[in-house]
Parts: structure tokens; C-alpha cells; sequence
């Protein structure tokens, strides 16, 4: 977005979507000088204004940019793009294949080839996104299981797999023959001492070794692959440009170290990262399509529905994407994204489906199924875990957003190796001793979710049993046995560890996702909980509260049920999601009935956070990190007016402009050069300075180098002329440059009068990167997006030199 100066014969283009650069690690240095606006509202030939009129359609003056040049009408990196002018493009280009579609049926077939190509887009969207999704979950699993053995009949099985073929008994299906762990290995037996500290030096060892290798390969190769994501996805689909980081390169390496950092047992999911990888799916096949290859606000459609496989694959919710896709991190959604998105996400989940990953033909390893109904005064627990799960949401943004700032302006931030050995072999060494943190957090979900049956082995299921009183499948509520007193405890140290451990893991140079951390502490909450008032139940059945629904021999509570609601109370506290997050909950189960509990506890979260700071994980992330993004959900009610926000203000210099017909090329390359702005106004004269149009300095240099190459007697003293009809000059002057395709003749303007929170309307809803400010029809100045985001946090009592693009 800087420009560094304008030097003839010097200009990179620097379009590649394979640039890396370093965003994710070192601050951004935004910066540039003034009120530069990140500005690319440059109009391409034969391209229609914003207001539907053509720009020089009509125009018959021979212009040596009758064809567009290359890079014109592109973007820079890190700059906004304009969709205002994106979607005019595209309806121009749309009315130019209908029109031709009557003429020939070649032209006929390419109208049908163009309305299919979004179609067949999300049909190849979603199967890669399903392939990939499915590759990691299998990887993942066995390498988790790596830490710990390896099983003898083949070393690509992991422990599940390995025993399957196994003719151990139900209980003993764990410790079949086929398995050995390192110690059996080494020294051929499991039992002692020796054999524990073995073990338990092999979990650190391998756990380092992935983690390790992740950084390695994020630091060399591709420094985007880090994170969760979304909080740059939001970005993007916002209309920000970062180039690079829905890559080739970006996809490659996130989708291996995605797989290292969840298999070293690091606090982290693969949820959110499963977004960006299917992001990268959706940018990296737009190239196969002109239209949204050239079109960057269709591109960033196709991605709002990328999103939405993206969560349909995590979570085996193709709904629950779409809706996540709509209310979390779509800038702009209209209904035929909404219809595409749904496509998309169903693909990728019957894709995920034909894989069956987990050999339990689920999307993912915690599905469960509850069959007991639920009575109206368990929503009284249900919302103390809402109040919980808000608690954490907001305890754990806080913690994590100034642990992350403190990498960021501390020596911290320049060993990410180190940073990421350390907090793996802490969480390595506190994890293995505890066979809760020790299994993957997924498993750990998976067993806290679960209803207890007659043959589960689980400690968290050793009642007391008396078979006199069970009928069919269902365990009436009874006594807990020293097992569950012991899976309590171990459940306690494990909540304590995940809630610490997860605000130093999240934000670390390795891919990590947010959603799987935040729903194994809300499911530990809430399984204690469950437990607790299950074993209140049964003790004290006579109890007011409990006589008239909870009979002695009756299954009354179920605590994996209360685990489920734990799990979307924390997770909603932390993102601030509701619609999409019950509905991704209640696909997770498969039983609608539950739908209450959770909204319940949703919504809870969701106020009981908000009271403590407005902001989710994902939009303090972005706050963080400096992006330009407008939050639609926000109000602006402060009484300021255009004029107070406008560049330049009253102590500044004059705002740089251009004249129609009277500066010479030298006099254009002067201001280009001398200054930092992304775009020119053009105006009559200077004296006047009615506006004519806005011109972007990017088109201006490729415009005047392209033609000082290709047109006969363009030099210094050459006219620059944005009109129809130039002024007559003397016959020895030398030609005349024509400019008037690349100039915007409808560039938004607003009265200086005119309050700012219309202004802030304007922005959000229109996409705006710029608007021009006049007075009596006189230009006055200019306001950028960034003066905008600049204001707001200015009005907010906030810094924002220190806010913004640092």
C-alpha cells in the first residue's frame, strides 16, 4: 500500500497470488504517510462507471489505452479493493455474454458455460476441501497415536484400526497384541517403573519432534500458514488484499503442520485452520475460471462459500457452515452465495462421508446421540454454564489478546521456535500423567459427550450398578463408583490445565484452531456439573426439585448431555456465535430436542461476555493485528460531520490534484513521486477545482511508462489530457497523452456537512474505499477508509496511531 516513489521504468506489478509475505509473526507496517487511501478505483476500457453510464463507451477519440493494459485495474498488496466498481464490472461483463448469446450458438453455449462455472466451481470446492479434510483427520489420528506405540501387523494403522482384527475380548479391545507400545518395544514388557518413564519420555520426544518440524516448516516456507485464520479470512472477504495467503505454498504447508501440531498435543484444534485450507481451495480454483479470476468481489463469494465447507467439514455440519459462514465471517452474502455455499458444504460433507475417516461412518469422532428428555428445571444448570462459558469467553480474549501483544512488542516475538518447544514440552509433561489430557482433545470430547451404556469401560462410567433395575439399554441413574471419584479429580486438573495452557498455545507460529480448546473446557465444566447433579438427584430424590420427575430407578439426568451444552456455552463465549453455533451443536448430536438447552446456554454466554468486552476472539485478533475492517455489527453515534474527518485538515498543506488538460507529463511524474497517496483527484483548474473524476497513481505510472514505450513523441513536456477534447496547442508542441480511460468520472462525494455516521453507513454498506468531500460543488478534500477506522477508534477513547495498520 506504501508506494515507495515513482521511478521511471521501475514499476513491479507484484500480483502474484504466491507472494509471501511476513504478516503472521512481525507487526504489519501499514503506514504511509498522510491520508494515503489504499485507492484502485481505476475504471479498465469499455468498463461502465458505477452509476451504469459508460466512462468512454461512447467516446470516439482515438486513445492508445483502447484496450486495457496489463495491471491496470488490478490491486496492490494490502489494499482494499472496490466493490462498487467489482460488481459494476461483472454486471457489464454479464450484460456483454446475454446480448452475444442471441447471435451465434457458440456464443450461446459460452452464456450457458458462464451461468454453470459458479456451480461447477463449488462442486470442485467442496471435493477438495472433503479430500483434504479427510487426509488430515486420518494423518491426525494416527500420528497421535505414534506417541504413544505403533502397531506391529502394519505401522500405518493407528491404535483403533490395529485392534480391529483383534480377537481380544470387549473389555480388553485396547490392549490387543497387534499394539505395543514404546516400552513393550524397547524393552518387551509394559509393567514397572522403567517402563512408565520410557513411555513418558517417547510422548515428549515425539511431541517435540512434530512441533518442531510444524515451526520449522511455517518459518521457512510459508509464514501465512499459521493461526487459526479466520480473523484474516474475515479481512479478506471484507475486501482486503493479502497476497499469498490463500496460496499454493499456504495450502501445501498448512495442511502438513496442521496435522504435526495436533498430533504433538499441543492445546489447539483443526477446526478453524479447516476453514483457511478450504479458502485456499476456493482461491487457488478461481483461477480456473475468468470471472473470478479477474473479478476480485466474485472471487470473495466464491471464498464466503469456501468458508462454509470449510466448518461443514470440521464439524460435519453442512448447515451449520453455511450459517457460520453468514453470521461470523462474510463481509457480503447475498442470496445466490447463500444457495452456492449450501452446495458447496453438502459436497464436502458427503465427500468427508465416502472417506469415513474415523470408521464410525460420522463426519467427526465426537458425535453421540441422547435419547433421554430433558425437564424444564435442568435449564437452571444449563444457564450457570452459559454464565460460564461467557466467564471463560471473556477471561480467556483478555489474557490471550495481551499475551499476543506482548509477543508482538517484546523480544518474545523473534524466537517462535523456541516459544513453540517450550509450551509443547510444558503441556507434554503435564499432559501425559493425566489420561485425560493425554488422549487427543477430540477423544477427550468424544468421551465426555458420551452416555453411559451397560459395556462402556470408561472410569467416568463405573457406577455402582444394580442390574435388578435396568430396563432395555437404559441405565437408571445410580450411585458413582471410586471410578468416577477418580475421573472427577483427574477431569478437575485437566479443566485447570486446558484453561492456562490454551491462552499461550493460541496465536503461536504453528497452525492453531480455537473451537475444539474452548469446547474441551466447556465439556469438562459441564460433565462435572452433569455429575454432580446426577449423583444430587440420586441421593436426594425426595427433594422438592426433584420428586415430581426423578423416581428412585428412573434415568433422570444425563450428564454427557450437560457436557454438550458446556461445550457450546464456552465456544459461544469465546466467538460470540449463536444461530450457527446451536445448529452446528444440534447436527454434532443428531436430536432436535436439545435445541433449548443450548440456545439457553448460548445466549448466555453470549451476554455474559458482552458485558465484560464487546469484542470475539476473532475481531480482537484483527483489532490486534492492525487489518482495515469495518465491523458491520457496530453503531456509530457520535455527532461529528464530514468535514471534521476529511483530509486535509485546517494546519495541513493543499490537497494534491491534478488538472484535466494543463499538466504535463513531467508535472504528473513530479507529484507522483513526491508523494505517498494511492490516488489523485482531477479537477478543471486549480483555481476552480470543480471536479472532474479520481485518478489512481497506480494506473497513472503504468499508463504514461506504457506509453512513453509505445506512442510516437511522448515525452516530459507532453500534455496529459483527461478529456473528450483536448485544448488546440501550437504545432510544435509535442503529442498529447489521452488518459480520460483510466479516470473515474463518478467517484463518490459527500458534503462536508454531511454527519458521519451516514459517512460510516456509506463505507460498510457500499464497500467504499474512498469518498471525495465538496463544498458547493468545489472539492474539498478526501476521506479513506483508514480515516474512517481511524476516527472511530479515536471517538472510542483508543489510540489510533496504535490501533491502526501497525
Amino acid at each position: 500500500m506504501d508506494q515507495k516513489g515513482y521511478h521511471r521504468g521501475s514499476f513491479q506489478s507484484g500480483t502474484s497470488d504466491e507472494d509471501m509475505l511476513e504478516i503472521a509473526g512481525a507487526s504489519l507496517d501499514f503506514s504511509v504517510a498522510d491520508d494515503d487511501p489504499p485507492l484502485d478505483r481505476e475504471m479498465g476500457a469499455g468498463f461502465s462507471s458505477y452509476n451504469g453510464g459508460g466512462m468512454n463507451g461512447t467516446s470516439t477519440m482515438l486513445d492508445f489505452l483502447e484496450e486495457p493494459l496489463p495491471g491496470v485495474g488490478t490491486y496492490e498488496d494490502f489494499n482494499t479493493i472496490d466493490w462498487v466498481r467489482e460488481k459494476s464490472r461483472d454486471r457489464d461483463r454479464h450484460r456483454e455474454i446475454t446480448s452475444r448469446s442471441k447471435e451465434s450458438t457458440w456464443a450461446l453455449l459460452h452464456s450457458v458455460s458462464d451461468a454453470f462455472s459458479g456451480w461447477l466451481l463449488m462442486l470442485l470446492i467442496g471435493l477438495l476441501a472433503g479430500s483434504l479434510a479427510g487426509l488430515i483427520d486420518i494423518s491426525a489420528h494416527w500420528m497421535t497415536d505414534l506417541k504413544e506405540g505403533v502397531c506391529l501387523a502394519g505401522f500405518w494403522f493407528n491404535h483403533e484400526h490395529c485392534c480391529w482384527k483383534s480377537n481380544t475380548t470387549f473389555t480388553d479391545r485396547d490392549k490387543c497384541p497387534e499394539w505395543k507400545s514404546w516400552s513393550q518395544l524397547i524393552l518387551g514388557h509394559g509393567e514397572g517403573a522403567f517402563a512408565y518413564i520410557l513411555n513418558y519420555l517417547m510422548y515428549v520426544i515425539w511431541a517435540l519432534m512434530f512441533s518442531l518440524l510444524a515451526v520449522l516448516l511455517v518459518k521457512g516456507f510459508a509464514p501465512y500458514a499459521c493461526g487459526s485464520g479466520i480473523p484474516e479470512i474475515k479481512t479478506i472477504l471484507s475486501g482486503f488484499i493479502i497476497r499469498g495467503y490463500l496460496g499454493k505454498w499456504t495450502l501445501v504447508i498448512k495442511t502438513i503442520t496442521l496435522v504435526l501440531a495436533v498430533s504433538s498435543g499441543l492445546s489447539l484444534g483443526k477446526e478453524g485452520p479447516l476453514v483457511h485450507v478450504a479458502c485456499c481451495c476456493g482461491n487457488i480454483l478461481c483461477h480456473l475460471f475468468t470471472k473470478y479470476r479477474k473479478n476480485e468481489a466474485k472471487r470473495r463469494e466464491v471464498l464466503s462459500a469456501a468458508a462454509a465447507a470449510g466448518v461443514s467439514v470440521a464439524f460435519g455440519a453442512p448447515i451449520g457452515g453455511v450459517l457460520f459462514s453468514l453470521e461470523e465471517v462474510s463481509y457480503y452474502f447475498p442470496l445466490k452465495t447463500l444457495w452456492r455455499s449450501f452446495f458447496a458444504a453438502l459436497v464436502a460433507a458427503f465427500t468427508l462421508r465416502s472417506i469415513n475417516p474415523f470408521g464410525n461412518s460420522r463426519l467427526v469422532l465426537f458425535y453421540v446421540e441422547f435419547h433421554m428428555p430433558w425437564h424444564l428445571l435442568e435449564l437452571v444448570p444449563f444457564i450457570l454454564l452459559g454464565i460460564f462459558g461467557g466467564l471463560w469467553g471473556a477471561f480467556f480474549i483478555r489474557s490471550n489478546i495481551a499475551w499476543c501483544r506482548r509477543r508482538k512488542t517484546t523480544r518474545l516475538g523473534k524466537y517462535p521456535v523456541l516459544e513453540v518447544l517450550v509450551v509443547t514440552a510444558i503441556t507434554a509433561v503435564l499432559a501425559f500423567p493425566n489420561e485425560y489430557t493425554r488422549m487427543s482433545t477430540s477423544e477427550l470430547i468424544s468421551e465426555l459427550f458420551n452416555d453411559c451404556g451397560i459395556l462402556d469401560s470408561s472410569k467416568l462410567c463405573e457406577y455402582v450398578n444394580d442390574f435388578n433395575s435396568t430396563k432395555g439399554d437404559d441405565l437408571p441413574d445410580r450411585a458413582a463408583g471410586p471410578g468416577v471419584y477418580t475421573a472427577m479429580w483427574q477431569l478437575a486438573l485437566a479443566l485447570i490445565m486446558k484453561v492456562f495452557i490454551t491462552i499461550f498455545t493460541f496465536g503461536m507460529k504453528v497452525p492453531s484452531g480455537l473451537f475444539i480448546p474452548s469446547m474441551a473446557v466447556g465439556a469438562i465444566a459441564g460433565r462435572l456439573l452433569g455429575v454432580a447433579v446426577e449423583q444430587l438427584a440420586f441421593y436426594h430424590h425426595d427433594w422438592a426439585i426433584f420428586s415430581g420427575w426423578c423416581s428412585p430407578g428412573a434415568d433422570c439426568i444425563t450428564p454427557g448431555l450437560y457436557a454438550m451444552v458446556g461445550a457450546a456455552a464456552c465456544l459461544g463465549g469465546v466467538t460470540r456465535m449463536t444461530v450457527s453455533l446451536v445448529v452446528i451443536m444440534f447436527e454434532l448430536t443428531g436430536g432436535l430436542e436439545y435445541i433449548v438447552p443450548l440456545m439457553a446456554a448460548a445466549m448466555t454466554s453470549k451476554w455474559v461476555a458482552d458485558a465484560i468486552g464487546r469484542e470475539g476472539i476473532y475481531d480482537a485478533h484483527i483489532r490486534l493485528n492492525g487489518y482495515p475492517f469495518l465491523e458491520a455489527k457496530e453503531e456509530f453515534s457520535h455527532k461529528t460531520r464530514a468535514m471534521d474527518v476529511m483530509r486535509p485538515r485546517k494546519s495541513d498543506p493543499a490537497l494534491t490534484v491534478i488538472t484535466q488538460d494543463t499538466m504535463s507529463v513531467e508535472d504528473v511524474e513530479s507529484i507522483v513521486s513526491s508523494t505517498t497517496y494511492s490516488g489523485y483527484p482531477v479537477v478543471v483548474s486549480r483555481a476552480s477545482q470543480r471536479l472532474v473524476g479520481f485518478v489512481l497513481r497506480r494506473d497513472l505510472i503504468i499508463s504514461i511508462e506504457n506509453a512513453r514505450k509505445k506512442q510516437d513523441g511522448i515525452v516530459s513536456t507532453s500534455i496529459i489530457c483527461f478529456t473528450d477534447y483536448c485544448p488546440p496547442l501550437p504545432p510544435s508542441s509535442p503529442s498529447v497523452l489521452k488518459l480520460r480511460s483510466i479516470l473515474d468520472l463518478s467517484p463518490f462525494t459527500v458534503t462536508d456537512e454531511t454527519p458521519m455516521e451516514i459517512v460510516v453507513d456509506i463505507f460498510r454498506k457500499l464497500g467504499l474505499r474512498q469518498c471525495l468531500v465538496t463544498h458547493n460543488g468545489k472539492l474539498l478534500g478526501i476521506i479513506t477508509k483508514k480515516d474512517v477506522l481511524k476516527h472511530i477508534a479515536q471517538m472510542a477513547n483508543q489510540d489510533p496511531e496504535s490501533i491502526l495498520f501497525n
